[in-house]
């Protein structure tokens, strides 16, 4: 299992809807730098080669952001995972399933566990 932490506290979906709606140019640029500030965080880790499960376990700093919105950010993540060359897709070939978990503490942030598995059941 592989395990990496991104200390950023990432847009929720509502964060990220106020931005397409603002300007869609300005969403695509947003999205492009966000994913190369969590592509720092990948950098580390291996290509993966066969199907993966991962578990987010989301650390928030607050009560204020909801669950589904928190879990939103896993799109920029997932999109990452390919742009860096770790991941050859995210489509469902690749990622055959993910789980969330969401605590609380000092700091925003989120840890993936990812597992390469070979018994995969369509």
């Amino acid at each position: 299992m592989t395990e990496v932490t991104i200390p950023l506290k990432l847009p929720s979906l509502n964060d990220y809807v106020r931005i397409c709606r603002t300007n869609k140019y300005q969403a695509a640029s947003f999205k492009k730098g966000l994913e190369e500030q969590i592509g720092w965080f990948l950098v580390g880790l291996p290509k993966f080669t066969k199907p993966i499960r991962i578990r987010f376990l989301w650390m928030e700093g607050t009560k204020r952001r909801d669950y589904d919105n928190v879990a939103f950010a896993k799109k920029f993540i997932l999109d990452a995972l390919v742009k860096y060359g770790k991941l050859p897709d995210d489509n469902r070939k690749y990622v055959v399933g993910f789980s969330d978990e969401f605590v609380y503490g000092k700091d925003t942030q989120v840890t993936l566990y990812i597992e390469e598995v070979d018994d995969v059941i369509r």
